[in-house]
């Protein structure tokens, strides 16, 4: 059943393109009886005739990718545009690496792991970027053995106090030996 000219009427009628008109597949013989635009008008009306809905772009996969976003995944190298200085501006990662070997500087002062006078020192070399790191602080003090000996902290060694990483403890026996021990 060729009903090519009811469709150019009624897209002309609903002011849109043949492509987008629906036919009732209950109703296609009264659909082949309409000839004229008042007919394909009586047939809109009733329901028979109608526009396709707009089929538009899924955003689930848009979606998806946001949800993974907020958990702080795809930050991958492969997902990185740009230059590191694009992501991280250079003076940002400048501040964290001199406030953080401040701060370390700061601590091993307090625990009197430093005098006065290496601490004005190291202080300065850290202004002047001379450290790549509080690590590269650590083995500048050890290879100089820039630690007091006079004033180690709570009789522990200087230069495991001057490590910003905490005492870890002793690993527990596995739970099998204890039963076999018993």
């Amino acid at each position: 059943m060729k009903l090519t000219l009811q469709k150019r009427l009624a897209a002309s009628v609903m002011k849109c393109s043949p492509k987008k008109v629906t036919f009732d597949p209950a109703s296609l013989e009264d659909i082949k009886e309409a000839i004229t635009k008042q007919d394909i008008r009586s047939l809109i009306g009733e329901g028979i005739i109608k526009i396709a809905p707009d089929k538009g772009v899924s955003r689930a996969r848009a979606n998806k990718t946001k949800r993974q976003k907020r958990k702080g995944l795809r930050r991958g190298v492969g997902t990185r545009k740009g230059k590191k200085t694009a992501r991280t501006p250079k003076k940002r990662a400048w501040m964290n690496r001199v406030r953080s070997q401040r701060n370390f500087l700061k601590r091993i002062l307090e625990k009197g792991v430093v005098t006065h006078d290496i601490y004005k020192d190291l202080y300065a070399k850290v202004g002047g970027g001379f450290f790549r790191s509080v690590k590269h602080i650590q083995i500048f003090m050890d290879e100089r053995s820039l630690v007091s000996k006079d004033r180690t902290v709570k009789g522990s060694d200087a230069s495991a106090s001057a490590s910003p990483a905490k005492a870890t403890k002793p690993k527990a026996a596995p739970k099998k030996a204890k039963k076999q021990e018993e």
